[in-house]
């Protein structure tokens, strides 16, 4: 511990976050991989305070390990916000982590202080549950687990994929409709557990930054009225494809709006998804989904051919 340096990250810190993330990869087999451009994507986001809200050791050039927090652009009973961090498989079990976190739901308390003072906090760590070490780790900081997502995928062939319902149209992303889509996103997602609407500035860093495929991403309107009211948005990683083989397009989000569920919207979005990564060469779709979500989109993937494969686990502290 004595031995490192400590210091907020920076953009400039984008390739040695990649390798830190890379290497903990090799161990923690999430199926996550980064390239500098996908690690500065994250460092560049404009609700994540570097400067107030983040940490990391170095050793020499190489990072040991890191914390950054995520605040929420809106808030109103309960703000969460999101701790992110790891440390290096090379510098595991020497109290980095403890301090790290330790260090995060310090941070988390300095910017709602700034941004949602008048709400309460809470502290969120969401992780794949076999990562080892983690629970304990989190638990003995106080977080306990308080909701379960799964990360399902779907591997791709010859697909007929689904008819698009009578009485809508299906059309591709654009420049356009994009304000269409995070519409859409917006509304739909409001009933989603944890969710808070998505300005302009976050849909363009999350959303359509360099991972975005919009090939492989549709809305679905009324023709009655021309409003829109569903959505699919496609990413996919191209370190991901570099380390495993494998072309995955992954549905980051799916939403249709709560007066238009229960009639087939997201099955022929998914449908009409589906179809189109696999004539443009995607290996495989996945998506992650909220296992107590009420609108029952869990049971929606699995009838579109979707199967569990790693659950996440989301722990909160309450301050």
């Amino acid at each position: 511990m004595h031995d490192l340096t400590w210091r907020p990250l920076t953009p400039q810190d984008a390739k040695a976050s990649a390798d830190l993330l890379n290497a903990m990869e090799t161990v923690d087999e999430i199926g996550e991989n980064y390239t500098a451009e996908d690690t500065l994507q994250e460092l560049t986001d404009p609700y994540a305070d570097l400067e107030r809200a983040s940490l990391a050791a170095f050793d020499g050039d190489v990072m040991a390990g890191y914390m950054k927090i995520r605040f929420k652009p809106a808030a109103e009973e309960v703000h969460r916000v999101f701790l992110d961090g790891g440390v290096h498989p090379g510098y595991r079990r020497r109290g980095i982590g403890t301090a790290l976190v330790d260090a995060g739901v310090a941070a988390a308390k300095v910017v709602h202080a700034l941004h949602h003072p008048d709400s309460k906090l809470v502290v969120d760590v969401n992780r794949p549950e076999r990562i080892a070490g983690l629970a304990e780790l989190v638990r003995s900081r106080g977080f306990t687990p308080v909701r379960y997502f799964q990360r399902m995928e779907h591997s791709l062939g010859a697909s007929a994929g689904s008819a698009i319902p009578d009485g809508f149209r299906v059309e591709p992303w654009s420049e356009r409709n994009d304000e269409d889509f995070r519409t859409v996103r917006n509304e739909a997602y409001r009933d989603y557990w944890g969710a808070v609407p998505m300005p302009a500035d976050l849909w363009r860093n999350k959303i359509t930054n360099q991972t975005f495929r919009s090939e492989v991403s549709f809305l679905l309107r009324d023709e009655a009225t021309g409003s829109p009211v569903g959505m699919l948005v496609t990413m996919s990683w191209e370190a991901d494809t570099e380390a495993t083989g494998v072309r995955d397009a992954h549905f980051m989000l799916v939403g249709t709006l709560r007066e238009y569920r229960r009639r087939g919207v997201a099955g022929a979005l998914m449908g009409h998804a589906l179809r189109a990564a696999a004539d443009q060469g995607y290996d495989r779709a996945s998506l992650n989904v909220d296992s107590a979500d009420p609108s029952g989109a869990f049971g929606v993937f699995e009838k579109a051919g979707f199967a569990p494969k790693m659950r996440y686990v989301r722990w909160a502290l309450e301050v």
